[in-house]
């Protein structure tokens, strides 16, 4: 067993059951609805389909970054059992919670100066997020060290492609992602945003797709383009969706008849409540390993 806790947010969008299996720790994320308060426990208190269900009839949605003090609380424990930590946070590009993981540190490390605290920006989010968080799992068990995994995830957190699209315009327009006449003539003509995340963990509208099919043909055709050896991609590719898993499922078999050489199935999951508070339903994302063979577009 390491002598270091390897730890994240919950906006991995993976299974509770799949943290405590790899043995990775996280902190909630809070989000509110209706101004009512809810943790992001990876669905126990509140499934990411409740969620959009009550988007839908219009609830007001909002998230909140983890606070000095929340980190605090969480990292002091892990300090008392003789632990050190490495977390790793939500991208930077979409909240500030890697500050507040900062602060925390510098405060704590005052009053435990013998442990060690590593804060890694993930620059990532949803499931791409937690495609990492399973990568450092795997440099953990292979029995690195502490410095080598920090080392590790800072040489290759950018090595990780996320490309989105969305069907459903209406929350984008709500959360001031785009204009309401954008919104209205983009949903009248079926547009398709397709969006990826930039080299500082921004989320960047590349290119608007008129139709649900061509969009789905053009995400595919980003990941032949962005993965190692094209075709011959062998990592894993991960998807996260929120509410639409037969839109999913189409762009997952897709992949795995073009790619035959992945590292498994593609695995499917939900968009948690956080990041799912600001998308809504309606969209799909796929999400590259390590293996990428050029860094995020500019």
């Amino acid at each position: 067993m390491s002598d270091y806790c390897l730890s994240c947010c919950s906006a991995v969008d993976l299974t509770p059951e799949q943290m405590e299996q790899r043995n990775i720790h996280y902190i909630c994320f809070q989000y509110t609805v209706d101004e009512e308060v809810y943790a992001d426990d990876m669905g126990i208190s509140m499934s990411s389909e409740e969620l959009f269900e009550r988007m839908a009839h219009g609830a007001k949605t909002k998230t909140s970054q983890i606070s000095v003090a929340r980190y605090i609380q969480y990292f002091e424990p892990f300090l008392k059992e003789g632990l050190d930590i490495l977390h790793v946070t939500l991208s930077s590009g979409i909240t500030g919670t890697y500050n507040s993981a900062c602060v925390a540190r510098s405060e704590l490390l005052e009053r435990y100066p013998e442990r060690k605290i590593f804060i890694v920006d993930s620059l990532a989010a949803s499931s791409g997020y937690g495609l990492l968080m399973n990568a450092l799992a795997d440099q953990r068990d292979m029995g690195k060290s502490i410095e080598e995994v920090y080392d590790w995830a800072e040489e290759n957190k950018r090595y990780l492609h996320h490309w989105f699209f969305s069907t459903d315009l209406s929350f984008y327009v709500r959360g001031g992602r785009i204009s309401r006449t954008a919104g209205a003539v983009g949903t009248m003509l079926s547009i398709c945003p397709l969006l990826n995340v930039d080299k500082d963990g921004h989320l960047i509208p590349r290119e608007k797709i008129r139709g649900k099919k061509k969009v789905i043909q053009r995400i595919v055709e980003q990941m032949e383009l962005h993965a190692q050896d094209g075709l011959d991609y062998h990592g894993k590719c991960y998807i996260s969706h929120s509410t639409c898993l037969e839109d999913a499922q189409k762009v997952a078999a897709m992949i795995e008849e073009k790619f035959p050489n992945l590292d498994g199935k593609v695995e499917i999951f939900p968009i948690g409540t956080t990041i799912g508070s600001h998308t809504g339903p309606g969209t799909v994302a796929i999400l590259l390993g390590r293996f990428a063979k050029q860094l995020m577009l500019r």
